[in-house]
């Protein structure tokens, strides 16, 4: 519950310094030195992903990009503490979309509405596709809500953004992310470019140099995801690439729709009740 409160007093606080010329890098800085100022960790790099980008895009360490008029900003952002994570998000638009916006945000808390023991996870899909859909938009069908646990981003149930039979059926206890997308591109995203976020798979022992650096400065995350920007380590980008080779760690390639297209996001995390749930980031 604390860090569901300061997750959504840090990310208002984020979205309200998104403006015209404003540095994604300064955003970004910004939202991780408040969460861990208010005394949390961050449970992942703030995502920051502009227009047709739905996730995983975070500021390079040199970054120079700014935003600009017309641009539609997820802002995503993970707050723990001991490990335990509220992960929420909420869009930004610098055009005139609203529409769009609020597809992803009526559809988050008509699912969240839904949300009680018994209910099967597929139900809570077939919810957040009427309302994206009832808007003119689609959702993001192959990204997904997720379940949460400590020092664990995604773990089962996956919360799907599109009509599902069957699945888990949702219990007490459990903490979930509710995360629709809606878009007006296709409805699927892909891989691009930017490779910005990484995680590790396992521990194992390494040879190079720089590798067993950054093995070392990531230990205290438990397996959470980095930054490159987080790293204090010298040539880095060989040490990522050796260990991404070896299989200990993995990237995470921001999550794109076809170009020309906007995306919009809205999140929050919740804890399953014995009659409903209480939204720890609202």
């Amino acid at each position: 519950m604390q860090a569901g409160s300061a997750a959504k007093k840090i990310l208002t606080a984020g979205a309200e310094r998104i403006k015209i010329d404003v540095p994604l890098l300064e955003i970004a800085t910004f939202v991780e030195d408040m969460i861990q100022s208010e005394g949390f960790g961050v449970a992942f790099p703030v995502n920051i992903s502009l227009n047709e980008a739905a996730a995983h895009d975070t500021p390079s360490p040199d970054d120079t990009r700014t935003f600009a008029q017309g641009d539609m900003i997820k802002l995503d952002i993970g707050v723990h503490l001991d490990g335990y994570i509220a992960d929420t998000a909420c869009t930004v638009d610098l055009g005139d979309q609203p529409i769009l916006c609020e597809a992803s945000i009526a559809a988050r808390d008509a699912a969240i509405a839904a949300v009680k023991p018994g209910v099967a996870i597929g139900t809570l899909g077939s919810i957040v596709y009427q309302e994206i859909k009832s808007r003119g938009f689609l959702p993001v069908a192959n990204l997904t809500g997720h379940g949460l646990d400590q020092y664990c981003l995604h773990k089962g149930p996956n919360v799907p953004n599109i009509p599902s039979a069957g699945g888990a059926v949702l219990e007490e206890g459990m903490v979930l992310a509710i995360e629709p997308f809606a878009t007006t591109g296709t409805g699927f995203v892909h891989d691009g470019r930017r490779e910005e976020i990484f995680g590790q798979l396992v521990q194992r022992p390494v040879r190079l140099p720089a590798a067993r650096k950054i093995l070392k400065e990531i230990e205290e995350r438990n397996g959470m995801p980095f930054a490159r920007r987080h790293l204090h380590v010298k040539t880095a980008d060989l040490a990522l690439a050796r260990l991404i080779h070896d299989r200990i760690l993995r990237s995470y390639p921001i999550l794109c729709d076809v170009s020309g297209s906007f995306v919009s996001q809205a999140e929050h995390t919740m804890i399953i009740t014995s009659d409903g749930c209480i939204v720890t980031t609202a």
